[in-house]
């Protein structure tokens, strides 16, 4: 069974963006926080034998991670076709390189903006657009999120907290989970100013109130 560090160690061997773009927010989630992430979400009940969306999957490190760790199946979804062939890329590295078999039925690849997804799963883990370029971008991914999932896994910017707080228990979710990192934003923009920048971040584990 792989541990937290071993999968950290894969998910730094990925391909990612050659021109990532700025108005999708195409960003590089880091390989020490997505395994920190995903390791917790294993050790909680989340991953294992559960179906799972990564939505806006960008280069898959996410939802790959989630088959690393025993998912029953994962639906990559993103609305940009050279991320889905990037997290194509990256899953068939990972078969290849660690001998996986029978992932066929385990990974789906669907090029297409989230809204009309509908597919009912266990568990979202995402890490979607802050708003930065899109004001509210992030809303519309945690909307769709909490219509087919029991179980959310999402990154968001951390003054995000009182909106979280709000909009979960809107929605009949409450917030189980927290974590906040340092997430380093290398310079991938000629409008990017540092080498690599680093802004809070959290991430909220998220899980719908059962009904009395």
């Amino acid at each position: 069974m792989l541990t937290q560090k071993q999968l950290a160690i894969i998910l730094t061997q990925f391909s990612e963006f050659a021109k990532p773009s700025a108005s999708l927010e195409q960003y590089k989630t880091n390989p020490d926080i997505a395994a920190e992430i995903l390791w917790s979400a294993k050790m909680n009940g989340d991953i294992e034998g559960k179906t799972i969306a990564d939505l806006g999957c960008g280069t898959g490190i996410l939802g790959i991670s989630a088959i690393l760790l025993g998912a029953k199946k994962v639906f990559f979804v993103d609305v940009d076709e050279s991320a889905l062939m990037l997290a194509k890329k990256n899953l068939e590295f990972v078969k290849n390189r660690y001998q996986l078999k029978n992932l066929k039925n385990r990974a789906e690849f669907i090029l297409s903006d989230i809204v009309p997804f509908n597919e009912k799963v266990d568990v979202v883990l995402q890490n979607p657009p802050f708003g930065v370029q899109k004001e509210h971008a992030d809303r519309k991914f945690l909307s769709k999120a909490f219509q087919i999932a029991d179980v959310v896994y999402s990154f968001h910017k951390t003054e995000s907290q009182i909106f979280l707080d709000q909009f979960s228990e809107d929605n009949g979710f409450k917030i189980t989970r927290y974590f906040e990192f340092d997430f380093p934003l290398p310079k991938t923009q000629k409008f990017h100013t540092h080498k690599t920048y680093k802004f809070r971040v959290g991430c909220w584990r998220f899980e719908r109130i059962k009904q009395s």
